[in-house]
């Protein structure tokens, strides 16, 4: 989901849910503590210099039961941080707290927010023998085509 795209589904609520990937709702006391522009700057394992830009939405949980957010609020932070960040229709990725702080993806179903559960992954497959629709890597420690130093594999 992107700014354009959470701006609009906005517009169509009265009030604002964000779901987990198990099913279960942030508790409705939630809070949108940051609206961020974050760029990594980064080098694959195959050593191709990559950039990616989101925009972060970090969501708390308060004690403030008294107050919840509601659409046109979030949609006046959002358009806030695309005044004083330069954010513009960056994709979205929500930072949320669990055993550790989670980062997921996001989603719209017409009522919810979906939080969509992200996947790490090797960009340069090509360079590390990984074939493009296996999602498993089978190391051929025998014939000596294993990931090792110098090999170019991550």
């Amino acid at each position: 989901m992107t700014i354009n795209e959470i701006k609009e589904a906005l517009g169509t609520l009265k009030t604002i849910a964000f779901e987990l990937p198990n099913g279960e709702l942030v508790p409705n006391h939630f809070h949108v503590t940051e609206v961020g522009k974050v760029t990594k700057d980064f080098i694959d394992c195959g050593g191709t210099r990559r950039q990616e830009t989101v925009a972060n939405f970090q969501l708390w949980e308060a004690d403030d039961y008294d107050h919840r957010l509601h659409p046109e609020k979030l949609v006046h932070i959002i358009e806030l941080s695309q005044k004083v960040l330069g954010i513009e229709n960056e994709r979205i990725e929500v930072e949320y707290q669990g055993e550790t702080i989670g980062k997921y993806g996001l989603e719209f179903d017409g009522t919810n927010f979906k939080l969509m559960t992200k996947q790490t992954d090797c960009l340069a497959k090509s360079n590390c023998g990984i074939p493009a629709k296996e999602n498993t890597i089978q190391l051929e420690v025998a014939n000596g085509n294993s990931c090792g130093p110098g090999s170019g594999c991550c």
